[in-house]
């Protein structure tokens, strides 16, 4: 099957893939895409290779050299950057997808540099956020937790903050931000693609026995309320300040304090302008749809998209544990439909 289409029913068959037959996808042959792939790959070599690279750090640590890890993970264009500069706020070293900058070096068959883990006794708490897809379908279908513990990260130092966002806002998101990198059928097949296989994140950290939070973007409407809930239920409750949520420097000020945001080194293509809008706090933005046509709202319910988001809200208010009245606040209508 040829999943590189651009068949208007190409998001149907790999929709259907990822929900009866996962496995087939990482035999799949994955084709060069301009700068962002130069080598027809499959995602169960891209996996074994990164999987190796980071192997080189974690190897012949013991267990408890390792930091506890809050691995934060959904599609992309959820406030993942957001709440990972609300990290970095704290003091908390806080990663900017390192384990997706090493699939992109693979991706275009450069060498691959491990992610060096800092040691618990220096740094007995770290924050990582990875974000699955945008522009090709390797990125679009990695499960970045797999390769950490795969790679040897021990379970019991990993949890795991499943990340979510309404879908017709991150969609637009996609489309308004990534137009200038990959065309409007390419970044809506591999938004489904991406919105699914982060679904499936969840489920493989719950076989692993790693513990689980579900956050989804909306809370983040009553963002104070919000973030002490989080830090509590991950065990943070010492880090928590309210000046981290809202008492943020612009970027580039000399004596901002977020500076415990480590970004990976990339390639020039990565960088798109105004990808992060620029703030003063932790806050909710909102995303205006009017953009999306009919046919794309239907993609989104018709490939299970719409569940997925449905699913992660009923998660996120029991993992919270957000009442009634919060609930149908921060959800609307999407809490009533996930009740």
């Amino acid at each position: 099957m040829n999943i590189d289409g651009t068949s208007p029913d190409s998001c149907e068959r790999i929709a259907d893939l990822l929900r009866q037959q996962p496995s087939a996808l990482d035999s799949l042959p994955l084709s060069p895409v301009g700068e962002f792939q130069t080598r027809t790959v499959t995602l169960e070599t891209l996996t074994r290779e990164v999987t190796e690279c980071l192997a080189q750090n974690f190897r012949d640590r013991p267990a408890e050299d390792f930091p506890i890890l809050y691995f934060a993970c959904g599609k992309a264009r959820v406030g993942s950057t957001a709440l990972s500069n609300l990290f970095g706020m704290t003091g908390m070293p806080s990663y900017y997808q390192p384990l997706k900058a090493i699939l992109r070096d693979a991706l275009v068959d450069r060498p691959l540099t491990p992610w060096i883990v800092p040691s618990a006794k220096d740094e007995p708490h770290i924050f990582s956020k990875e974000t699955i897809g945008p522009y090709v379908l390797a990125e679009s279908l990695f499960n970045p937790l797999q390769l950490l513990v795969e790679a040897g990260y021990p379970r019991h130092r990993l949890h795991l903050i499943m990340l979510d966002r309404e879908p017709a806002s991150s969609l637009a998101s996609w489309l308004d931000k990534l137009i200038s990198r990959a065309p409007a059928d390419t970044l809506l097949r591999h938004y489904v693609v991406a919105a699914l296989s982060a679904s499936r994140v969840a489920i493989y950290a719950q076989r692993q026995g790693i513990p689980v939070t579900h956050y989804v973007y909306e809370v983040s409407k009553e963002a104070l309320a919000s973030i002490r809930v989080l830090f509590d239920r991950l065990g943070l409750s010492s880090s928590f300040t309210e000046s981290a949520v809202t008492s943020w420097r612009e970027p580039g000020d000399a004596s901002a304090s977020n500076a415990r945001v480590i970004f990976p080194s990339e390639a020039t293509i990565y960088k798109v302008p105004n990808l992060h809008t620029s703030d003063s706090a932790y806050r909710y933005q909102r995303r205006t749809t009017a953009s999306l046509g009919e046919a794309q709202l239907a993609v989104l319910e018709r490939c299970g998209v719409n569940d997925a988001y449905r699913a992660s809200v009923a998660a996120c208010v029991r993992d919270l544990g957000l009442s009634a009245a919060t609930s149908a606040r921060l959800f609307g209508d999407w809490f009533a439909a996930a009740a």
